[in-house]
């Protein structure tokens, strides 16, 4: 049976890596684009590794995000988590709480990125291009997603973040150009923290 990887590494679109970890044999579980993909992969992954009597993964994740508060280019590490989108406010709740369970609506973890400046991480299913509804710093499709699985399950979590648009009207083009810049900053990232 084959030794499954300490650290897990996770990310949305194998896009996001630019090839840099497949040429260097280090595997990526990428679970595709939204919560409900990423929740899926991530207990997928993480039930193989009970399956084969394995000790959990320090799951860590890296991925792209927009922001309206910081500029294009920065890395930041994400310790906090919201869902940007879950909105049952026509019956009394506030923006971002689930009702009916016990989860806290922001999730919070200890650092792991611990040199990063820290954001707010905002997920929703959708490609943000305006003002989110529900504060946020940087914003995604997955990141809340894989933290809730990771507070469920017991396993440790870490998140990197790269800015790559301004979460506007320009933030697709701006996506797609700074791709290369983001996948430089996870491959040193992984470099200098997650060696397995």
């Amino acid at each position: 049976m084959t030794e499954r990887p300490p650290t897990l590494i996770v990310m949305a679109l194998e896009i996001e890596a630019q090839g840099l970890f497949e040429r260097a044999g280090v595997p990526v579980l990428y679970t595709g684009l939204g919560k409900v993909n990423a929740a899926l992969s991530l207990m997928r992954a993480l039930r193989d590794y009970r399956h084969a009597g394995q000790r959990l993964p320090l799951v860590l994740n890296f991925g792209t995000a927009g922001s309206h508060n910081l500029q294009a280019g920065a890395l930041v590490a994400c310790r906090q988590f919201v869902q940007r989108d879950m909105d049952v406010s026509g019956i009394g709740f506030p923006l971002g709480v689930t009702p009916f369970e016990d989860i806290p609506a922001q999730l919070d973890f200890p650092a792991v990125f611990e040199e990063l400046p820290s954001a707010l991480c905002g997920s929703g299913d959708s490609f943000q291009m305006g003002v989110a509804k529900l504060h946020c710093e940087v914003i995604d499709m997955e990141a809340y997603a894989l933290a809730k699985v990771c507070h469920l399950e017991g396993a440790r979590f870490g998140c990197a973040k790269y800015v790559t648009d301004g979460a506007d009207t320009s933030a697709a083009s701006d996506w797609q150009h700074n791709l290369p810049r983001a996948a430089a900053a996870f491959w040193q990232l992984y470099q200098r923290h997650c060696r397995l």
